[in-house]
């Protein structure tokens, strides 16, 4: 009769299994930036890239680092 070495109450198979299903609030925070910037982006997008600002990528990291930083508030406030 074969007895498995880890079975499934074990505590390495709890990390395991529970470090697939945590999200840090880090990455929950960038998910739902993205998200908004994906909201945002193409409303603008024409006023970024028409030549009027200096850096367009430069402003683009900065619109997405925004979105991650509100997003960030909206989740700690929940």
């Amino acid at each position: 009769m074969y007895v498995s070495h880890f079975p499934l109450t074990s505590a390495l198979t709890e990390l395991v299994v529970g470090d697939m299903l945590f999200f840090p609030p880090i990455f929950k925070s960038v998910l739902l930036g993205f998200f908004f910037w994906l909201l945002i982006h193409p409303l603008i997008r024409h006023k970024i890239y028409s030549g009027q600002v200096w850096h367009p990528t430069l402003l683009d990291l900065s619109l997405f680092f925004l979105c991650v930083s509100a997003s960030l508030a909206l989740l700690r406030l929940s």
